[in-house]
């Protein structure tokens, strides 16, 4: 259980960091193109690849850090108070906590450091590549719902024609 919950952590971490650079890189595109700067297709998706490796390096260890407070804080809740309701809170956690660090970031360096969170759509979308992560990692931390019923016990199975 604890590999599963580690493994899932990481990989909430790695689709945050990379869902969160790739709506960043289309929002500073779609400036440019408001500027009537054109972009191929191609041009995108190479932008978008080279800022998701290139921003991963401040990505991750940020939001592993704040996912991992958030989810924890998530878990404390929802094990405590909302038994059940751990896709919802974690994928909360997980907006909450990438919105936080971009309100942190703000802060610190008295303006958005992150072009594409400099709007409010921009830093909506931010969140909501934090709660992709937070869904993902509500998912595959679940436990598989034991079946109540056996294959023996079918009425498909048992009776014959």
């Amino acid at each position: 259980m604890i590999l599963r919950v580690i493994l899932a952590f990481l990989a909430a971490v790695v689709l945050s960091a990379a869902l969160a650079a790739a709506a960043s890189t289309q929002f500073v595109l779609a400036e440019l193109a408001r500027l009537d700067v054109a972009f191929t297709l191609g041009d995108r998706v190479a932008m978008t690849m080279h800022d998701i490796v290139g921003m991963a390096s401040l990505y991750l260890p940020i939001f592993g850090l704040g996912l991992l407070i958030a989810f924890s804080v998530a878990a404390l809740v929802i094990r405590f108070l909302l038994p059940g309701w751990s896709v919802l809170g974690f994928t909360l956690a997980g907006f909450t906590a990438v919105v936080a660090i971009m309100g942190v970031a703000m802060l610190m360096f008295g303006l958005m450091p992150v072009a594409g969170a400099r709007s409010l759509g921009g830093m909506m979308t931010q969140g909501m590549a934090g709660a992709a992560g937070g869904y993902l990692f509500a998912r595959l931390v679940a436990r598989p719902a034991a079946t109540s019923v056996s294959v023996a016990a079918s009425p498909a199975v048992s009776k014959k024609a």
